[in-house]
């Protein structure tokens, strides 16, 4: 199975968002992808925390909801729908949710961020728990051949979640991000190919990746990793698509001479 990762330099203004991950939605399709992923905050990067309350939608029905169900049925292609903020019922509270829409266009999973980002070097400060209310619960999903679990960025420190969404066995891990540049070049590659190698599993990461209109700069970098750990394809900044296949008798080789996943005590 064909899959792609999209690269966005996303901007403060939704519509110019949507116009660009169509196109590299269509680019990706033209491919022969048959699963895409596009990364966090693809629709929205504000010029501040609480821009995301002035676009948030109810569940189930709003512009980019809608924009994300016409592309998969258009393509006829499972569209992991990076992230969008959804409504809480909370006032100034949204969460950071993934949409996962089948190749006819229907909801077949969502899954609300867990893990919220803080960080304070003294020149840079982010905390998503300003504005967002964090999830609660993994969530897993049969796409095509594939069994897939749900993660977002900051989630990717968190081995936990993975080992849950392990039971039963994934054979693709998706983390649409919007890593900053400092922790990007840091610990990105490193924390996708652990995660890769330790649940022997395909690893897409679709990441913003470039200096954005809000003055912020994401490292960029999405990747696909295979289950030995090699780094399949990979784009460093900018928009464009990522591509790679997933190869089950790979994954069946490298679970079959490591039998790992087989060994865990815990």
């Amino acid at each position: 199975m064909k899959i792609a990762a999209l690269q966005m330099v996303s901007t403060p203004d939704v519509g110019r968002n949507l116009d660009a991950a169509g196109g590299l939605i269509e680019r990706a399709a033209a491919a022969g992808a048959q699963l895409v992923a596009l990364p966090e905050y693809f629709c929205l990067m504000g010029r501040r925390d609480d821009d995301k309350l002035a676009i948030a939608e109810a569940p189930g029905d709003g512009p980019i909801q809608r924009f994300l169900a016409t592309q998969a049925r258009r393509h006829g292609l499972w569209l992991i729908g990076g992230t969008l903020p959804l409504r809480t019922g909370r006032a100034a509270r949204v969460t950071n949710s993934c949409l996962v829409f089948s190749p006819d266009g229907t909801l077949a999973a969502r899954y609300d961020k867990m893990h919220l980002f803080a960080f304070d070097n003294g020149r840079e400060q982010y905390d998503e728990g300003r504005v967002l209310e964090a999830g609660s619960e993994p969530v897993a999903l049969q796409a095509g051949p594939l069994r897939v679990g749900l993660s977002v960025c900051y989630d990717l420190r968190f081995p936990e979640l993975y080992r849950a969404l392990m039971q039963p066995p994934c054979e693709l891990l998706c983390v649409p991000s919007a890593f900053t540049y400092t922790t990007g070049q840091a610990h990105w590659e490193l924390l996708l190919r652990a995660r890769a190698v330790e649940n022997q599993c395909v690893v897409l990461a679709p990441a913003q990746g470039g200096t954005h209109e809000n003055g912020r700069r994401t490292w960029g970098h999405s990747m696909i990793v295979d289950p030995w750990g090699e780094v399949l394809a990979l784009q460093a900044e900018g928009e464009g698509v990522v591509l790679a296949s997933v190869d089950a008798q790979r994954l069946a080789v490298v679970r079959t001479q490591l039998p790992a996943l087989q060994h865990r005590r815990l």
